[in-house]
């Protein structure tokens, strides 16, 4: 076969196989850093959710009592979910225009945490009950 040319067989570089190294790592750097991000932020949501929750549970607990709580602030822990974490709250009760109703003010902290805001805020109103009157 005269008159063909041979094409020469070749590889890759040592240079471009260390580019596509490089750019392999930083994309899966990127994949990491974004996953991690959301990891994260499941972990709040779930942790809102579940102070949420507490607040809520709070205010209910109250309502059920039958009780008049006295205006201030009272402070609490609680479980939940049970055995699993522990939160701590801070309700503040005030006297609203009207006489028979209070206000509540639940905020919600994870206990074993040193935070200034609360992971959840809740208010209800308290109608006082009738044997309190």
């Amino acid at each position: 076969m005269k008159g063909l040319a041979r094409i020469p067989e070749r590889g890759f570089t040592l240079l471009e196989v260390l580019v596509a190294m490089t750019v392999l790592a930083l994309a899966l750097l990127a994949i990491s850093k974004a996953a991690g991000g959301f990891i994260e932020n499941q972990v709040y949501l779930r942790d809102r959710t579940f102070a949420q929750w507490v607040a809520r549970n709070q205010l209910v607990e109250v309502q059920v009592m039958r009780e008049w709580p006295s205006v201030g602030q009272q402070k609490g822990e609680a479980e939940f979910p049970a055995g699993r974490r522990n939160w701590r709250w801070v309700m503040q009760v005030t006297q609203t225009s009207e006489k028979d109703l209070r206000r509540l003010d639940i905020e919600v902290f994870l206990a074993d945490v040193d935070a200034d805001e609360p992971l959840a805020m809740f208010s209800g109103f308290l109608e006082r009950p009738s044997n309190a009157r």
